[in-house]
């Protein structure tokens, strides 16, 4: 990548810093206070995300290492996948930012081909893990609540929407989905006068790209599954975020509580993807999740306090880490 094209997005990660900064919807000492109740939990929540962020580097790196690919360093994968993070954290669309970042900083390493193609394959992974991660939790409310009309009709819809995606997903894993998705796009009356022309000016890529999405599942069932089980697990991991900072207010919170939690936050934050940083819908999925389990929805809006300090420290962390370690690294790969 070039060092212009660098620069911009990060200049994309600092507009994000400063926007999250200026948008805490809290006053001054109002946070100070809520961080300093939160003591040693924060940084501990910090390192808990390092770890994370680890797994989620292997799950990519398993995807990623074959052949020539031997080559990238797994330090390279770990940094791009904190920085991608970043990026697609500060874009008001996810994998606007980050995935564009991934392709352009590995293409040296594997090319252009094989770049786009392992990071369509991550980026398909970690969503599809999104809707494993639902329809366990739909399992585990089931036997940890009692269900009435409401939370029945809603489960039925939720796991419903969960099972179709995951039909759409393994389509996507057999035949390839870089062409499929692109045709789909040419369908669609404003969009389709860009999907068409770079579908016809990029079709021997794009069906190279889709080939190699169908090698990993047809060929790479080990990897496949080791690599969608270390998104899964990331997601469980993760939830101990939310644990740990329940402990800072009560001694009352199961982790089943803060799995719960998790799931309906993140399920109603994707509803509203569009959204910038997730301004707003993460507030009120903390709120309404934490209601929903006879929790107090004031536990809520201080968990989504302590997970935008966060969020906003290794936003900082990822836009940082896009000056280090960028030596040149030339090959003649499309």
């Amino acid at each position: 990548m070039t060092n212009k094209l660098r620069n911009l997005f990060l200049g994309i990660g600092l507009a994000a810093v400063i926007v999250m900064l200026c948008t805490f919807d809290v006053e001054s000492d109002e946070l100070w206070n809520g961080l300093r109740r939160a003591g040693l939990w924060l940084p501990a929540i910090i390192i808990l995300w390092a770890f994370i962020y680890l797994m989620n580097a292997i799950a990519w790196h398993l995807i990623i290492r074959d052949g020539a690919s031997n080559r990238v360093p797994f330090w390279f994968t770990y940094k791009l996948t904190i920085s991608g993070y970043a990026l697609n954290y500060a874009t008001p669309v996810g994998l606007m930012g980050g995935e564009p970042y991934r392709i352009m900083e590995l293409s040296p390493y594997v090319g252009k081909s094989k770049a786009a193609s392992s990071v369509i394959l991550y980026a398909m992974m970690h969503i599809f893990s999104h809707f494993i991660f639902w329809l366990f939790s739909i399992l585990l409310y089931l036997l940890s609540y009692p269900i009435n009309g409401t939370m029945a009709t809603l489960l039925v819809l939720t796991g419903a929407f969960c099972l179709l995606a995951i039909y759409f997903f393994m389509q996507g894993y057999k035949n390839g989905m870089a062409m499929r998705t692109l045709r789909m796009l040419g369908r669609i009356p404003l969009v389709k006068k860009w999907a068409v022309p770079f579908t016809q000016r990029k079709q021997e890529a794009l069906e190279r790209v889709d080939q190699q999405i169908a090698e990993l599942h047809r060929q790479r069932r080990t990897t496949f599954y080791a690599s969608l089980g270390l998104e899964f697990l990331a997601r469980i991991v993760g939830c101990l975020e939310v644990y740990f900072i329940m402990n800072i207010l009560t001694t009352n919170v199961s982790f089943t509580a803060c799995i719960l939690i998790v799931a309906f936050t993140s399920l109603f934050a994707n509803i509203f993807f569009f959204s910038p940083l997730q301004m707003g819908t993460r507030e009120g999925g903390f709120a309404l999740s934490t209601g929903g389990l006879s929790i107090p929805s004031a536990f809520g809006l201080y968990t989504s306090l302590i997970t935008r300090v966060r969020e906003l420290v290794w936003i900082i962390i990822g836009v940082l880490l896009m000056k280090v370690g960028n030596g040149k690294h030339n090959n003649n790969k499309k």
